[in-house]
């Protein structure tokens, strides 16, 4: 793994969505998950320990999940309404004995629309929002399914670290903070066609590039992630499987709109202008897709925005309109992290063509959960920075567009860092969330999209292809379109 620690293993993961790739939905399961057996279409949602949901016909804020019957958790006790519930009061309610604020924080930009849950019978629970949601259900696909017996059993929150219990395909077997998590086979997994088809899951965090490298060729490790694109000619001679694939991923920069000079649109427009995004293709070996807009061309919301090709003439003269030349800005990164591809380089590269049009850049770097903490507390707690680089996923309007738009997702409350805030994408979030019509709904999506980037919501660089690295030795992973992967059907052989 790219994360320099062990993804949080009691329910919501930290570590951002590789932890939810590693632990989250391997361990646990959602209401709802996400389908990763086909490689050529964006995966798409289908039911998981939820059968079915459905919008009440006569309450609009009213979604209905009929259970899955039949599942236990991996301690034994019993999947239901009950446990639904439970779950969901140790995300919302401050007053439970089994609330968890750290994950509440994470889960807040998901949850801030819930009103409560009730239990319809042991087989049904309905979730009450505040206000009409159509497009509420997908959070239903970040909610990991914890065991209420296991955590009664343990006591708190670090003690079930050590025996924790899910649905998932995978149970746990031993932990090293820092070093591995070790996880062995759910022969009975309630869905028998994801019944790993590997006795044993070794997860090892590794943040350095070249390390993960290293230890794919000698024969520490099968599968790596993102690997360093100056050693992918190395892999492929060493007869290594190099799996690239486009899937929903914007790696950008989402910016202060209250503080410093990013809040003028023209420095936005700038700082847009002077990337050439070619180069950093490039840069990356051909690892990547430009990215103009927040969302990838393949989006069914993708709409026809405003293209920022490289224009260094031009961003320099917009800096001079704005009288910020030079523009002094500090930007927030990451030495590492789920989904932030190559990001030292890279940002060196971003600093570079900033720096080339009249800009003067600092970078501060920092642990990806540091970043993530950055991220989840706003631009109020950390005026000092003008944009942070947090890769995100795309894969449904809310996570990949939504949540940084609107004003009631500004931090802490929710994922809009900046304070980003437009009047008419607030009027068409509005009317999105109560209409149920998904063609009508969709052309909506799309108006929003083009609205942001017009208005230059974010510093737009690349859309990552997901490379990954696999023994030869290793049969059967389908790369989804997706942050999320499936790792059950692998099978592991001999070495040819």
């Amino acid at each position: 793994m790219t994360a320099s620690d062990i993804p949080d293993v009691t329910g919501q993961p930290d570590q951002g969505f590789e932890g939810y790739r590693f632990v989250g939905y391997t361990i646990y399961d959602s209401l709802i998950a996400w389908d990763l057996s086909k490689p050529d279409v964006e995966a798409s949602l289908v039911p998981g320990l939820a059968t079915k949901w459905a919008i009440d016909p006569a309450n609009k804020k009213r979604w209905i999940f009929d259970l899955r019957k039949n599942v236990k958790f991996h301690d034994g006790c019993k999947f239901d309404a009950d446990a639904v519930l439970w779950n969901i009061s140790r995300l919302m309610d401050e007053k439970a004995s089994h609330f968890h604020p750290k994950q509440f924080a994470a889960m807040r930009t998901r949850t801030i629309n819930i009103d409560h849950a009730e239990k319809i019978d042991d087989g049904r629970v309905a979730i009450v929002t505040k206000e009409p949601d159509s497009l509420f259900y997908i959070q239903m696909s970040f909610w990991m399914m914890i065991s209420k017996c296991q955590f009664e059993k343990a006591g708190s929150y670090e003690k079930y670290a050590q025996m924790p219990s899910g649905t998932g395909p995978y149970k746990f077997s031993r932990m090293v903070p820092r070093e591995r998590l070790e996880l062995v086979r759910n022969p009975d997994y309630w869905n028998p066609a994801r019944v790993p088809k590997h006795d044993r899951l070794v997860l090892l965090p590794m943040p350095e590039a070249t390390t993960r490298a290293a230890a794919l060729l000698s024969g520490q490790v099968d599968f790596i992630e993102a690997p360093s694109p100056d050693t992918i000619a190395r892999l492929k001679a060493a007869g290594m499987q190099v799996i690239t694939r486009p899937y929903p991923h914007n790696w950008h920069y989402q910016f202060n709109f209250v503080d410093g000079p990013f809040k003028d649109k023209r420095v936005r427009q700038a700082a847009n202008l002077a990337i050439n995004r070619t180069e950093m293709k490039a840069m990356l070996n051909g690892m990547a897709q430009e990215g103009y807009a927040t969302l990838p061309p393949s989006s069914p919301y993708y709409g026809k925005p405003v293209v920022y090709r490289h224009d260094p003439k031009k961003a320099r003269a917009l800096l001079q309109e704005a009288k910020c030349l030079p523009c002094e800005i500090t930007l927030a990164i990451s030495a590492s992290g789920s989904g932030q591809m190559q990001p030292l380089p890279m940002n060196e590269l971003v600093k570079a063509q900033l720096e080339a049009v009249g800009f003067k850049v600092k970078l501060e770097v920092m642990d990806w959960n540091a970043l993530l903490d950055v991220t989840y507390k706003g631009r109020e707690k950390f005026p000092n920075y003008d944009a942070i680089n947090v890769s995100r996923a795309t894969q449904d309007p809310f996570s990949g567009l939504f949540r940084f738009v609107t004003k009631k997702q500004w931090a802490p409350a929710g994922g809009n860092w900046g304070h980003y805030e437009n009047a008419e994408v607030e009027r068409l979030i509005g009317e999105i969330y109560r209409t149920f019509d998904q063609k009508a709904r969709d052309k909506l999506i799309t108006r929003v999209h083009e609205i942001v980037n017009e208005d230059a919501g974010m510093l737009f660089v690349v859309h990552d292809l997901n490379p990954r690295a696999l023994s030869p030795k290793l049969k059967g992973f389908v790369q989804a379109q997706s942050w999320f992967q499936d790792l059950t059907p692998i099978t592991v052989g001999a070495q040819h």
